[in-house]
């Protein structure tokens, strides 16, 4: 069941009601620590405003999913992972993992990776 914005974890970090480590923000994405890393650097990057999952994209927010990837590649240079590699990873649904209906971009470095994931 998709959660509504008032109820959304993501939406309240993004406006500060709830704590969290902030690496990032500009007024259209937040990006903070995962509370249960994956990696050794395990960066969240949100938009602002709620859009529940890939699926409920509209034609006007497009650009924010390129904002995220772009706000990851800044955190990941700034954090030395640019040259050895980083991976960018947006899961849609619970099959695939999501667990906070916001979308969310996870950016995970420090440590090779395999393929195929999970």
């Amino acid at each position: 069941m998709l959660r509504r914005m008032s109820d959304c974890l993501f939406c309240k970090i993004a406006a500060k009601q709830l704590p969290a480590k902030l690496v990032h923000e500009d007024p259209d994405t937040v990006a903070f620590e995962d509370i249960n890393p994956q990696a050794p650097t395990h960066v969240v990057v949100v938009p602002r405003k709620h859009v529940a999952t890939l699926n409920d994209l509209a034609p006007e927010d497009e650009a924010v999913v390129g904002k995220l990837h772009r706000v990851a590649a800044k955190i990941a240079k700034e954090r030395g992972l640019a040259e050895r590699g980083w991976r960018a990873v947006m899961n849609c649904n619970r099959d695939a993992g999501q667990t906070v209906f916001h979308l969310h971009l996870h950016l995970l470095g420090g440590r090779a990776f395999g393929w195929p994931p999970g």
